[in-house]
């Protein structure tokens, strides 16, 4: 059986039972960061071996964990925060799950967009999750205009290094539509903003922005 255990996105108290009772009994944990599951696996007492499955290893590693499940072995796949498959290599090895026929199953828990969607007060019964805008200004604007065309409320992760630039395009490409953004999501300094992209840029800019932004139109 291949597990897909969503894990806390910053709050270690925010893991399921259930989570904890696979990742203890799987034979085998594949993590996007081996360092960084083991502050999970230690706050836990969680002994399960590990290995390593991120974006530069993932077909090599993907061969090596399907062929465990076909020996018969359980994996539980867990990425940084949040649930696998989602903007990380996870859709690799459960896709040649798929295809070899081996079952799957998802631990179900924490996913920051969602999250960050229920916190903002906007509309949820129809919405985009558009994953990360691109790096590049000419492709996030163009990004942002293909967006502006939709009428669902938009969902996308921005960095810390590039959501005032992020901010700006919204700004003009939507006007003074009322936007939401979160920051460090259920940590100690979580924190959300409501407001015109104007004024949450201005707000941002009294001091360096940091953490993981959700930004939600």
């Amino acid at each position: 059986m291949l597990y897909i255990v969503a894990t806390p996105i910053g709050n270690l108290k925010d893991i399921t039972l259930r989570a904890i009772e696979v990742l203890k009994s799987a034979d085998l944990i594949a993590c996007e960061d081996t360092r960084h599951t083991k502050i999970l696996l230690n706050e836990y007492n969680i002994t399960t071996p590990t290995t390593s499955f991120f974006q530069h290893n993932q077909v090599v590693k993907s061969q090596y964990l399907l062929g465990l499940l076909k020996e018969g072995k359980s994996v539980a796949l867990v990425s940084d925060a949040g649930m696998p498959g989602i903007l990380d290599p996870g859709y690799q090895i459960i896709n040649l799950a798929i295809k070899n026929d081996i079952g799957i199953t998802v631990i179900p828990g924490p996913t920051a967009f969602v999250n960050a969607l229920v916190l903002s007060g906007k509309p949820a019964h129809s919405f985009i999750f558009a994953g990360f805008m691109p790096n590049k200004a000419g492709s996030r604007r163009n990004k942002l205009k293909e967006l502006a065309k939709f009428k669902e409320t938009i969902v996308f992760y921005e960095s810390c290094h590039r959501i005032l630039d992020t901010l700006e395009d919204i700004e003009n490409i939507f006007g003074g539509k009322e936007i939401a953004v979160t920051r460090e999501l259920t940590k100690k300094f979580e924190e959300v903003k409501r407001g015109s992209a104007k004024e949450i840029l201005e707000s941002l800019k009294l001091q360096k922005p940091r953490g993981e932004f959700v930004v939600i139109v």
